[in-house]
């Protein structure tokens, strides 16, 4: 599914995914970064929390947010998200948007994932303005 959102993205906006532990976010990321042409091994930012990749034109990079370890605006602010959220020219993929709190963009691409029963997986996107 990250391939097909990645062939509609014309111009890019930031893309929030929401979901438990183990619900799919990394996996979707990772089809998602192939498709914007990255092909090293995308492993999640957990400890880093931001990973940039260079893109070719007309993006700049393809930035893997994971803010799971995040417990406070306070600590948003000195990891750059402002200025990242605020680059009209790159991908940026957030897992554990709902940290964002009041920096979570008004322009986005929200993707929410859940665990069936039956183990399949429910993936739901909405563009939201």
């Amino acid at each position: 599914m990250g391939d097909r959102l990645a062939d509609y993205l014309k111009k890019p906006l930031p893309i929030c995914l929401y979901g438990d532990l183990g619900s799919g976010k990394t996996t979707f990321i990772q089809g998602l970064a192939k498709e914007f042409g990255i092909t090293t091994r995308l492993l999640s930012p957990t400890f880093i929390i931001v990973r940039r990749y260079q893109l070719r034109k007309p993006f700049s990079f393809f930035y893997h947010i994971d803010l799971y370890r995040i417990e406070s605006n306070l600590a948003l602010e000195g990891l750059g998200i402002s200025e990242i959220l605020s680059d009209a020219s790159s991908v940026i993929a957030i897992e554990w948007a709902e940290k964002l709190g009041e920096l979570i963009p008004e322009k986005r691409i929200d993707v929410h994932f859940k665990v069936l029963e039956n183990t399949n997986h429910e993936i739901r996107c909405k563009k939201s303005y």
